[in-house]
């Protein structure tokens, strides 16, 4: 049984594939997460190989009653709104914020591919095979800590449309045919409802009027290995995020902003460390974003991609 497994991850395109090879899913929106199931005990690793066993310890529980000596889980850790939407935000304030030490027992693990299974490696096993063997181990239904993110018998163009029309973030396609091969090779397909990606935060304006002093966060994305200043964003904080957030960047602050920002009134400058997750409806002629709308940080532990203007987003 491998130590661990790179993940396989979901490359973003505009429209759904058309044709019987691809299935399809609903794309949740919280932490990737890979749960080792073995004699000894249970591990929960993060995207980036971190062990998160301790801040799920539903998740764990639940894993340990699974009926299976040896397996590996995929799936992303979720927490629901009223609605029954998964909530990045909900989910990061449900582990205390950004770097942030406590545990989540809200939170919920969406599981969609099996790896390892009874001491063997599926990962060179198509998609279906997969996918059989995992809803014989995890039942769809149910309100356990551990669930299965169920493929949904629709067309693509159809599914998306019904997603967005229920606020969800978009859909995934998979190949039905496709062996697990880790990084983003387009065996997996992303495809958004609104653009939601990572943009390194290198300042603030301050304002007496907004929750934590602040009026508007300046981000950057990437250009290669350079940042580039990409505007600014100030709706989308609630008391509790902005308090967090300006606790975050009052240990990062320095004298001369580490891009580009133009003239700003009141602004605060901090090294570009801490990476915003950040909803988006389009960019502007000049390369800012528009109808932008802070969801939360993103972990270090998470593999926070940062999005890149040469085309390589997240």
């Amino acid at each position: 049984m491998p130590a661990r497994v790179e993940p396989c991850l979901a490359l973003l395109k505009a429209k759904p594939p058309k044709g019987d090879d691809w299935v399809f899913e609903i794309k949740w929106d919280g932490y990737r997460l890979a749960v080792h199931i073995e004699p000894s005990g249970v591990r929960i690793l993060t995207r980036g190989g971190h062990d998160w066993t301790d801040r799920f310890p539903a998740i764990a529980a639940e894993a340990k009653r699974l009926p299976v000596s040896t397996a590996i889980l995929d799936g992303e850790a979720v927490v629901f709104d009223e609605h029954g939407r998964s909530d990045f935000g909900r989910l990061q304030q449900s582990l205390g914020g950004r770097g942030g030490k406590r545990t989540s027992r809200e939170a919920v693990l969406l599981v969609f591919d099996l790896l390892y299974f009874d001491g063997h490696d599926l990962t060179g096993t198509e998609l279906t095979a997969r996918r059989h063997l995992l809803e014989g181990l995890v039942p769809a239904g149910g309100e356990e800590a551990i669930r299965l993110s169920e493929e949904v018998e629709a067309d693509g163009d159809t599914l998306l449309r019904i997603a967005c029309e229920h606020d969800l973030e978009g859909i995934i396609a998979k190949h039905r045919n496709s062996t697990y091969r880790s990084g983003r090779l387009g065996d997996w397909l992303k495809i958004k409802c609104i653009q939601s990606d990572g943009f390194i935060i290198v300042g603030y304006e301050k304002s007496t009027g907004s929750f934590g002093g602040i009026g508007r966060l300046l981000l950057a994305a990437r250009k290669g290995d350079e940042l580039v200043y990409v505007g600014g964003v100030g709706t989308g904080f609630n008391e509790r995020s902005a308090t967090e957030l300006r606790r975050q960047m009052d240990k990062l602050v320095i004298d001369k902003p580490a891009v580009e920002t133009g003239r700003k009134r009141n602004a605060v400058f901090i090294r570009p460390e801490l990476v915003a997750e950040i909803e988006y409806r389009a960019w502007t002629h000049d390369g800012k974003l528009r109808h932008a709308s802070y969801k939360g940080l993103r972990e270090v532990q998470d593999n926070a991609a940062v999005f890149d203007l040469n085309g390589n987003a997240k």
